[in-house]
């Protein structure tokens, strides 16, 4: 299994420099190289408070090994011409070393904070995907660039603006999806899934990939070499007394994304359509602090893996076996035993 982790680790003197929480992008580059460090395969760089495009630059610029992903990026807000110049700019610096991975993110979000006008996700993604990819194969072949969608029209390249081709492998691109139709779209034009935190492994092998199938079905796509990268809920400790604090922290995530009515499918697969229902009246009521308490034992070990350093690997691995060829995990790092401890980790699901 590939293994990847996401910026920032944990908090120490020495490595790894988190303020409150957040990543110092100052420290980017030796957060990096203490990554591929530790072993793992991959890098996940979300889109938070900083621009995934610039922290995926540095990271990629430090490190010789380490793949690097954006996960993800939002797109919508962002031309495809500029994401897919982007994106060629970072293949070429890392010498194939980079993974688009793009998202759509939710209505409010599109429209209020980023000021764009809401279109279904999932037809504007297709649209989004084929204009990057046209681009790509205009600049890798140089020939004319053609693509027109419902959102695109892209038919001018001009050779002082045509970057030159790529050596070695295309460019992958990885798609965040939810939702059946996303997944489709996955199917049909991407390289890979990038599974939501709140999809159970049973909702990702009977509902996402019967849909990614589907797309790909449609293209006459082959499969083989598909990635799916899951960022399982993880609730994990030295003792017990720990680990019942971290799965507090699990449960009121849960609790935000059931929420969440983008988040719904998954919660109606397991029959639990009412919690949802419940959960988004006390998220409008701003009761947010009672909101972890709709969440029982049974609803957290639906959705999360929970146990001690000493049994975590086998449960990660016994829960997505066969199902996961990327996952994402890490667990603070504050001084040298956890450094070890997490790179014994690492190497325990990489066999």
């Amino acid at each position: 299994m590939f293994v990847e982790t996401m910026l920032p680790l944990g908090r120490t003197d020495s490595g790894l420099k988190v303020t409150d929480g957040t990543m110092d992008i100052c420290a980017t580059t030796s957060d990096a190289l203490r990554v591929e460090a530790l072993g793992f395969d991959g890098l996940a760089v979300q889109e938070n408070k900083d621009d995934p495009y610039v922290i995926s630059t540095l990271a990629l610029q430090a490190t010789t090994r380490l793949r690097v992903t954006t996960s993800v990026a939002i797109a919508f807000p962002r031309s495809p011409a500029v994401t897919a110049m982007t994106a060629w700019s970072l293949a070429r610096l890392s010498g194939g070393r980079f993974v688009l991975g793009l998202g759509s993110q939710v209505k409010g979000h599109i429209e209020r904070r980023f000021g764009f006008k809401w279109s279904a996700p999932g037809p504007w993604m297709r649209d989004y995907l084929q204009a990057i990819q046209d681009l790509w194969q205009a600049w890798q072949t140089g020939t004319p660039v053609a693509h027109h969608s419902a959102h695109y029209a892209i038919n001018l390249n001009v050779p002082v603006f045509t970057p030159a081709p790529l050596t070695g492998e295309p460019i992958k691109i990885h798609l965040a999806a939810v939702n059946p139709y996303m997944c489709q779209v996955a199917g049909e034009l991407t390289d890979g899934l990038r599974v939501h935190p709140i999809c159970s492994p049973q909702y990702l092998q009977d509902v996402m990939m019967p849909a990614v199938r589907k797309g790909a079905a449609r293209r006459e796509r082959d499969l083989r070499g598909f990635e799916i990268a899951v960022k399982p809920l993880v609730a994990t400790a030295a003792d017990e007394t720990k680990l019942a604090k971290k799965t507090e922290e699990i449960r009121g995530r849960i609790a935000f994304y059931g929420s969440t009515p983008a988040y719904a499918a998954t919660f109606e697969f397991h029959g639990l359509g009412d919690l949802a229902r419940t959960l988004n009246q006390y998220s409008r009521a701003q009761r947010w602090s009672e909101m972890a308490n709709l969440i029982s034992d049974e609803v957290v070990h639906q959705y999360a893996v929970v146990g001690t350093y000493d049994c975590i690997v086998e449960r990660l691995r016994a829960r997505y076996a066969g199902l996961a060829s990327v996952l994402e995990f890490s667990i603070p790092v504050r001084h040298d035993a956890d450094a070890e401890l997490l790179r014994t980790i690492v190497r325990g699901l990489q066999q």
